[in-house]
C-alpha cells in the first residue's frame, strides 16, 4: 500500500471530536452509582455526533475515520475496519480504520468469500459472530488474537450497500463484558454502515462526473457564476465571508448529484435563494424548482397538496389534480419548514422518497415521479426526534448532506455588499437616488440583525422611502433603528401568548367574512390578526390565498 492509502489511515485527534460538545461528551461517559457507565447516554451522543459528520466534511478518510473512534472511545466497539473491493486485485483491502497500526492494515487483504469478510461480502448478509474462539471462519488475519483481551470477544461485520451492489464491508469486535444489550449495538453499527454507504454513494456520483466535468470546466464556470449572478440580480446569494463561501461551496459541491440536501439555518438567512442556486447548477436546471412551505398547508390539506388528488376523492375534488411531487417531476421539490410536517405525513413523504412513487388521494395507480429533494428548516429536528415529533427514519432521510446557512451577524463583513445592493434595488423600485454615508453604514454594522437578510432588506427600503435628503446619515439609520428595536421589544414581550392553531380545519368559503373582519379591526396588522383567530401567520396566509383576500 503506497503512502497516499497510508495516510488514509492516520489516526483522527482525539481532541476533534470533543471540542465541539466537551459537556456533552463528558456527560455520555458518566458512570451511576455503581460505577456503570451509563450506556444509553453514551449510545445518544454517539448516534448524533454520526449524524453531524457528513456535514461537516464530504472527505471520506475524516468522517469514516471518526465514526469509527465514536465507537471506539464512547461504546467500546472497538478495531473498526472498512473493507473496499478492489476490482484490479480481486481483493477486499482495508481503507479506513481506527485501533489497528499499519502492519496490521496491510495484513487485512480477503478474497471474495474469505473469512467472515469474504463471505459477508460474497453473500452481502450480515454476520453476528458471538464468540470469535468458537467461529472457523474467523481466521485471526488482519489481528493477532493474542493481542486481543483474554475472555469472549463478538464481532459484527456488516456489507456496505451502494446502489444495490455490495461496495465493502464494516467490521468491528464487541467483548462480551458490556452492560446493554447486542441489538444496541447492532442498531448503532447498522447506522454506521448506512452513513458510510451515503458518502460512497456521494463520492460515486462526483467520480462519476469529474471525466466529463474536466473537459466542459469552463463552460460549466461560466454557467455557474452566471446562474449566481442572476440570483444575485434578484436579491439572492451575496457575500464575501468565509462563512458565506462555505456554504455555497457545500451547495455546489454536490449541486449535480442526486444526493438530498437539508438546509439548516435561522429564518431570513436566504434557505429558498440557495435551494434555487442549487437547482440551477444542477443537471436538473431545465426542469421544475417546486417550493412548498410545509407551515402553511393545514394538516387535513398536505397530502392532497403534495400527491393530488382524483375527481370526487373527497367534497369538493371536481376535477383530479397533480400535486406538487408531479408538478416537480424531472426538476427540484423544495420542502421549506419541513419540520413542521406532521406525523402522518412524514411516514407517507418517506414512503415516497423511497421508492420514487406516489398515489394521488382517492386513486389506486401507482405514479412513478423523478424528483430531487432540498429540505430546509430553522427547527432543531434532533430535538423534534427526541420529542417524539420527527420520525428518526426520515430525519436521517433528508440529512444526507445537511449545511448550515450562516445568521447575518455570523457574517458582519457581508454587510456593506448587501447594504449597496439591497440600496440600489429600492432606488430602482421607488424611483429615488438616496445614498448611504459611512456614518450611516457604521450604525447598521452595529445592529445584531435577528431578521438576518430579510430584516437588511426592510431597513434598507425604509431608509430610501423616508429619506428626506439624498444622502441617508446616521442620525437617519439611528431613528428608524431605535424603531425597529422598539418593534422587537413589542413582540417579544407584550403581545399575548398566542393560543393553540388549528391544525385539523379546513379552509371555508364562511370564514373569509372573519378574516376581513379581524383585518380590519387590527388595522391591516396580520400578525395580530392571525393572534385574534386562533391561528398561526402562515395559516392565515394561506387562508388569505385560497380565499382571495385582498386580491
Amino acid at each position: 500500500m503506497d503512502k497516499e492509502n497510508d495516510a488514509m489511515h492516520a489516526h483522527i485527534k482525539k481532541t476533534d471530536l470533543h471540542e465541539a460538545e466537551p459537556s456533552t461528551a463528558k456527560a455520555a461517559l458518566q458512570k451511576n452509582v455503581h460505577g456503570i457507565v451509563d450506556w444509553s447516554q453514551a449510545q445518544l451522543f454517539v448516534t448524533r455526533e454520526i449524524s453531524k459528520l457528513i456535514g461537516r466534511s464530504l472527505d471520506p478518510a475524516y468522517v469514516i475515520g471518526s465514526m469509527l473512534q465514536l465507537l471506539s472511545e464512547f461504546l467500546g466497539l472497538n478495531r473498526g475496519r472498512v473493507f473496499l473491493f478492489d476490482a484490479g486485485r480481486q481483493r477486499l483491502l482495508i481503507h479506513y480504520s481506527y485501533g489497528l497500526n499499519q502492519e496490521e492494515i496491510r495484513r487485512g487483504v480477503f478474497r471474495p468469500g474469505e473469512g467472515i469478510t469474504g463471505k459477508v461480502f460474497q453473500s452481502g448478509e450480515m454476520a453476528i459472530i458471538q464468540d470469535i474462539d468458537a467461529e472457523p471462519n474467523y481466521l485471526a488475519r488482519t489481528v493477532d488474537r493474542d493481542r486481543l483481551p483474554k475472555g469472549v470477544i463478538s464481532m459484527f461485520a456488516l456489507p456496505i450497500i451502494v446502489d444495490g451492489k455490495v461496495r465493502g464491508v464494516l467490521a468491528v469486535n464487541r467483548f462480551r463484558g458490556l452492560h446493554r444489550p447486542l441489538s444496541d449495538d447492532l442498531a448503532t453499527v447498522r447506522l454506521v454502515a448506512a452513513q458510510i454507504a451515503q458518502l460512497m454513494r456521494i463520492e460515486q456520483l462526483v467520480d462519476e462526473q469529474v471525466e466529463r466535468r474536466t473537459a466542459a470546466l469552463t463552460v460549466e464556470n461560466i454557467e455557474l457564476k452566471k446562474a449566481l449572478g442572476q440570483q444575485a440580480q434578484a436579491g439572492g446569494i451575496i457575500g464575501e465571508s468565509v462563512a458565506s463561501r462555505t456554504a455555497l461551496h457545500q451547495v455546489m459541491q454536490v449541486a449535480r448529484t442526486v444526493a438530498t440536501v437539508l438546509l439548516l439555518g435561522e429564518s431570513g438567512t436566504g434557505k429558498e435563494l440557495f435551494a434555487r442556486a442549487l437547482h440551477e447548477a444542477s443537471d436538473r436546471r431545465d426542469g421544475p424548482f417546486v417550493k412548498v412551505n410545509c407551515g402553511a398547508i393545514p394538516e387535513n390539506l398536505f397530502e392532497s397538496e403534495l400527491f393530488g388528488h382524483e375527481k370526487g376523492a373527497f367534497t369538493g375534488a371536481h376535477a383530479a389534480r397533480p400535486g406538487r411531487f408531479e408538478d416537480a417531476n424531472g426538476g427540484t421539490l423544495f420542502l421549506d419548514e419541513v419540520g413542521d410536517l406532521p406525523l402522518l405525513m412524514q411516514v407517507k413523504l418517506l414512503r415516497a422518497l423511497q421508492e420514487q412513487q406516489i398515489q394521488r388521494v382517492g386513486g389506486r395507480r401507482e405514479i412513478p415521479v423523478n424528483v430531487r429533494i432540498v429540505a430546509a428548516t430553522n427547527r432543531d429536528l434532533q430535538k423534534l426526534v427526541a420529542a417524539g415529533r420527527f420520525r428518526l427514519d426520515l430525519f436521517y432521510r433528508l440529512n444526507v448532506v445537511p449545511v448550515h446557512l450562516p445568521a447575518l451577524r455570523e457574517r458582519p463583513e457581508d454587510i456593506p455588499l448587501l447594504v449597496r445592493h439591497f440600496l440600489a434595488l429600492a432606488n430602482g423600485r421607488f424611483q429615488r437616488q438616496a445614498t448611504l454615508s459611512h456614518g450611516g453604514l457604521e450604525q447598521l454594522l452595529r445592529f445584531p440583525w435577528p431578521g438576518n437578510i430579510r430584516q437588511l432588506q426592510n431597513i434598507v427600503e425604509r431608509l430610501v422611502l423616508l429619506a428626506e435628503r439624498q444622502e441617508i446619515d446616521a442620525d437617519d439609520v439611528r431613528e428608524v433603528l431605535q424603531t425597529e428595536r422598539a418593534v422587537e421589544t413589542l413582540v417579544g414581550s407584550t403581545l399575548p401568548e398566542q393560543p393553540a392553531p388549528r391544525m385539523m380545519q379546513p379552509v371555508r368559503q364562511e370564514e373569509k367574512g372573519r378574516i376581513v373582519a379581524a383585518l380590519e379591526e387590527c388595522g391591516g396588522n396580520k400578525s395580530r390578526a392571525a393572534q385574534r383567530l386562533g391561528l398561526t401567520l402562515r395559516q392565515l396566509n394561506y387562508r388569505i390565498k385560497v380565499l382571495h383576500i385582498g386580491g
